[in-house]
């Protein structure tokens, strides 16, 4: 136990049973519970890419859009594909400030779950499909965030990856699909990022409630991999107070009344008054913290307005440009058609509980506007309306400013109802009407431009062919608008890349047969396989796959160099060029691969990545480190991680499926030897650098045929008996008794 936490225990040690129920209850929705002077009341805000302080009678709605203003930042999704943990954690502190200036103590926030699926009607306050980014880039807003000591709050621990029945449903996975893709990126930032807080989840995993499931909160998160902090729940998440607190959770939010039950479970013997206590310190260890905070009175709005909108730029994707058609030079004497609602009324934000009311809004149209020359003119023509009424003249009309164009730029994306919080999309689809007007106006004129707008990724393919360049702002937040008119006209290169494959079809989805479950269950029944860990393992067609993204501008990839470092450690070196006539940024993506005939994991996987930027002709050497645990695969029978001997790729590459350098590396494996038993089959025994040596010699005392004799006279029969059970070789009439295997059992163990 720190220091921090001594003292928080020896307070809370002289609180009254009541009163360190109390705390672990909130006070009123958004502030935890007061004690005399002992502990103030810590306010707790959604976030994280921008604060959402609700103000007035709104401070006790579940959720309101009467808020404080805050600065609007590119929410999870857009920033994930920056690949920036740099600009993420310049983003967290400027939320830090705001929190502080606000009055915050804990921002409720980065979400860090997978995207399962892309119908996922929370996926825009997510990273990726893929934990390592998901990871990385949770931890740098982590640390951004407490880096001025208000506190982070890792959320939603574990498996929340729907909203349709997300209070009820069991999320059924696996124990190695867990530990390799569901836990990996929470765990990361437990490691490294500290968070004060972590939020778990509404659902139940394997059957029990997130916030009542020991395994989870007490055994993984605290014992497995340390975390000091406290565990709260999500509003409205605890089924069973008195077993969730047994369990590891330590905040209720927000309050029910239900002290009295702790209180009787406590008397009645069926809940420990240590663990009350405990819980108790958390909170008082969550004071502590924040108190330690450095306070501001206010924030720099345009400074923040401006990194804004560098984020937006930076995690922009440029799906497509043939032709070249972007970016549009805004000196020429050209005629651009804008086109489309979205560049005059932009969606930056997801909905739900992380609304943020910002402090101000661009849009493309008037950035646009204001940044062509005299020799540009620019037009402009809704095209659709966003809530889906149907308007043919708004369509005829935009059709006609195309025809008249040069170029057409057109807005297009899901209108704002069309995917939120606590509720899932039904398709990837693009709205009809949308399809509909990009086919007329690509009829008309020569040059289109599409860019997006979207929460959760959608089908591309039904409209692909209408579109000469896409660029995927995804949501932008509230410098989106500039930020966007930035990369059209080439003031900045495109740098984003994609965190999430997006597929042809939503049949393609590896989930697509499981998702979102009936009957109160979920079965992850793709197990391991999501997103390019199946598409690239199966070599299923995509769109555009994990990791693309163009820009202005090409790179070399060369000399690629490995070096041993240590057991199971090794650096990885490459020389990246920008050959083309632009600054730009890429980012270079290191894989693991394997190489199997019949795959048993990930035909490979993301181990690393760091963003670069060139300006033309300039290089640079990008290095990595990597590790046993990048190669290692998760045992269930052993109950860890496991690192078998033998051959690996390392792949360097602009995409999961662009790998520009490989180059083959061996690992002596972790030493770990599979115990054998006479359970075990004849294959397990004879593949067994201890027992195989063992089972020959015994074969050859007893002058039986060696596997060796069986391969070249009799190939079915040891095929068939490799998955037999050693055991069982004693009643199918081989000369070999009980007595036999027991002593190649004690043998093994004695090595």
């Amino acid at each position: 136990m720190n220091a921090s936490s001594a003292s928080s225990a020896s307070s809370a040690a002289t609180l009254s049973p009541a009163e360190q129920a109390a705390l672990t209850s909130g006070g009123s929705r958004w502030t935890t519970t007061p004690v005399r002077d002992v502990v103030r009341a810590l306010t707790l805000s959604d976030g994280p890419h921008g604060i959402r302080r609700p103000a007035g009678d709104a401070a006790e709605a579940v959720v309101s859009r009467d808020s404080l203003p805050a600065t609007c930042f590119p929410p999870s999704v857009t920033l994930g594909c920056s690949w920036d943990p740099q600009l993420a954690h310049r983003i967290g502190a400027a939320v830090a400030r705001e929190a502080s200036a606000l009055g915050v103590d804990v921002v409720l926030g980065p979400g860090i779950n997978i995207k399962r699926s892309p119908l996922c009607g929370r996926n825009f306050e997510y990273f990726s499909e893929d934990p390592h980014i998901s990871g990385v880039m949770g931890a740098a807003v982590v640390e951004g965030i407490q880096s001025l000591g208000v506190g982070a709050c890792v959320k939603h621990f574990a498996a929340n990856n729907q909203e349709t029945d997300r209070m009820r449903v069991s999320a059924d996975v696996d124990e190695q699909t867990l530990r390799e893709i569901y836990l990996p990126a929470f765990e990361h930032v437990v490691r490294h990022a500290r968070p004060y807080t972590v939020m778990c989840a509404y659902n139940k995993v394997n059957g029990i409630h997130a916030s009542e499931n020991h395994w989870l909160l007490t055994q993984v998160l605290r014992k497995e991999w340390g975390f000091d902090g406290l565990v709260m729940s999500d509003w409205g998440a605890v089924t069973d107070r008195v077993a969730a607190l047994a369990a590891g959770l330590d905040l209720e939010m927000p309050p029910t009344g239900t002290d009295g039950q702790i209180a009787a479970a406590v008397e009645g013997g069926r809940l420990d008054p240590a663990r009350v206590a405990e819980a108790a310190g958390r909170v008082l260890r969550l004071r502590d913290r924040t108190d330690r905070a450095q306070r501001f009175e206010d924030w720099d709005v345009d400074a923040h307005h401006e990194l804004a909108r560098e984020a937006a730029r930076a995690s922009a994707v440029l799906l497509k440009n043939e032709g070249d058609i972007l970016p549009l030079d805004p000196t020429a004497q050209q005629t651009i058609a804008v086109i489309g609602e979205f560049a005059r009324t932009p969606r930056y934000q997801g909905n739900g509980s992380s609304h943020v009311v910002p402090t101000r809004v661009d849009n493309t149209l008037d950035a646009l506007t204001a940044a062509v020359g005299p020799a540009t003119t620019l037009t402009f023509g809704a095209g659709f309306t966003l809530d889906g009424t149907p308007a043919p003249e708004l369509a005829e009309q935009a059709v006609a400013q195309a025809a008249a164009a040069d170029v057409a730029v057109v807005f297009l994306g899901l209108p704002d109802a069309h995917e939120s919080e606590g509720y899932d999309r039904t398709d990837i689809d693009m709205p009809a009407d949308q399809i509909e007007l990009l086919r007329e106006v690509a009829r008309v004129c020569p040059r289109v431009a599409v860019v997006l707008a979207n929460g959760g990724a959608v089908s591309v393919s039904e409209w692909l062919a209408h579109a000469g360049a896409v660029l995927e702002s995804w949501l932008p937040g509230q410098a989106g608008g500039t930020a966007i008119a930035d990369l059209i006209l080439g003031i900045e290169s495109p740098s984003g890349r994609l965190t999430e494959t997006i597929p042809h079809r939503l049949a393609d989805v590896p989930s697509h047969l499981h998702f979102p479950g009936r009957d109160g269950h979920v079965v992850y029944g793709e197990g391991r396989y999501v997103g390019y860990r199946r598409y690239d393992t199966l070599d299923v067609p995509v769109a555009y796959p994990f990791g693309h993204g163009l820009t202005y501008t090409t790179f070399a990839y060369d000399d690629l160099e490995t070096t041993a470092t240590g057991d199971n450690r090794w650096t990885v070196e490459a020389t990246i060029t920008n050959t083309g006539s632009r600054f730009a940024r890429e980012v270079v993506q290191l894989y693991v691969a394997f190489d199997e005939p019949h795959p048993t994991r990930p035909r490979h996987e993301l181990r690393g990545f760091t963003k670069v930027g060139l300006a033309p002709g300039a290089s640079a050497s990008v290095r990595f480190e990597l590790t046993g645990r990048d190669l290692a695969w998760w045992s269930t029978s052993l109950g860890g991680w496991r690192i078998d001997p033998g051959p690996f790729t390392v792949e360097i590459g602009a995409s999961s499926r662009d790998i520009r350098l490989r180059t083959v590396l061996h690992t002596a494996g972790d030493g770990t030897l599979t115990d054998l038993e006479a359970t075990s089959t004849f294959g397990e025994w004879l593949d067994h650098p201890v027992g195989g040596p063992l089972l020959r010699e015994a074969l050859a005392r007893a002058k039986a045929p060696s596997p060796e004799d069986l391969a070249a006279t009799d190939p079915t029969l040891l095929r068939a008996a490799r998955d037999v059970p050693l055991a069982k070789f004693t009643g199918l009439g081989f000369d070999v008794t009980t007595q036999d295997i027991d002593r190649l059992t004690a043998a093994v163990r004695s090595r």
